[in-house]
């Protein structure tokens, strides 16, 4: 248990934030992990650059002051920024009562039964009342399901059937494909029509596609207009040779 200190400022209680552990430097348990928490975070950046929001790996969540904070593998809030002066100790994590709201989604990942992820911490993400809790389990060490998805109704979790998280107006999908180099399925974000939110290679890549598409259509029109013009050459040609002909016949083309 952090040992916790109270201030009163008119009669404002904040906890103290010079006796908080804000960072303890624990490594990231494994390589799968750390790949799939840049994938989850990196994509939102790179595809949601008109909106405010703040989302990180590994960063911890101080969601009252009588308890230690909480680490998600990955976590969203909407509609908050991280602060400028962000090597302050205040502002070093995610603390609740300075940002005024929990996040709107906390998704854990599976790497051994050792997390408790479908007890202690639903609890705790119940409690914090986060509108969703997202459990991916790629090895299905806790069950059958590789993904649950939860809402907060009330003031429990109940499972979603669909993984589409209408206050965020996002969702998550299992997509397979390539991600730094490596084959495998993942988890992402989706927009409602199931296209993933793409990172920022996958939309440089698909700029450069679409560069190279319209220099194809830039050259095929280059090549249409040659061929276009070497048929009117030999039309020219033919023209040529046959007024040569009847003008070798004693007759003058110009009068047919």
């Amino acid at each position: 248990m952090v040992e916790q200190l109270l201030i009163n400022d008119d009669d404002f209680y904040i906890p103290d934030a010079n006796q908080l552990v804000t960072e303890d430097d624990t490594p990231v348990d494994n390589f799968a992990s750390a790949k799939q928490q840049r994938l989850l975070v990196g994509s939102l950046y790179s595809s949601l650059q008109n909106q405010t929001f703040l989302a990180e790996a590994n960063v911890g969540i101080y969601y009252t002051d009588l308890q230690p904070p909480i680490v998600p593998d990955v976590f969203l809030s909407l509609d908050v920024q991280a602060p400028q002066n962000w090597w302050e100790k205040q502002n070093r994590c995610y603390m609740v009562w300075r940002f005024g709201k929990t996040p709107e989604v906390v998704i854990e990942i599976v790497s051994n039964t050792e997390g408790d992820e479908l007890g202690k911490k639903l609890r705790i993400y119940e409690q914090m009342r986060a509108s969703y809790y997202i459990v991916y389990d790629p090895n299905q060490q806790l069950g059958e399901k590789i993904l649950q998805v939860y809402e907060l109704r009330g003031r429990y979790y109940a499972e979603k059937s669909e993984n589409w998280l209408e206050q965020v107006g996002l969702g998550v999908t299992l997509w397979q494909g390539k991600f730094e180099g490596r084959q495998d399925v993942w988890l992402r974000w989706c927009y409602h029509d199931g296209n993933v939110l793409l990172t920022g290679d996958e939309r440089a890549e698909q700029e450069r596609q679409r560069a190279e598409q319209a220099d194809e259509r830039a050259e095929q029109a280059d090549e249409r207009a040659e061929q276009e013009r070497q048929r009117a050459e030999q039309e020219r040609q033919r023209a040529q040779l046959l007024a040569e002909r009847l003008r070798a016949m004693g007759i003058d083309p110009d009068t047919l």
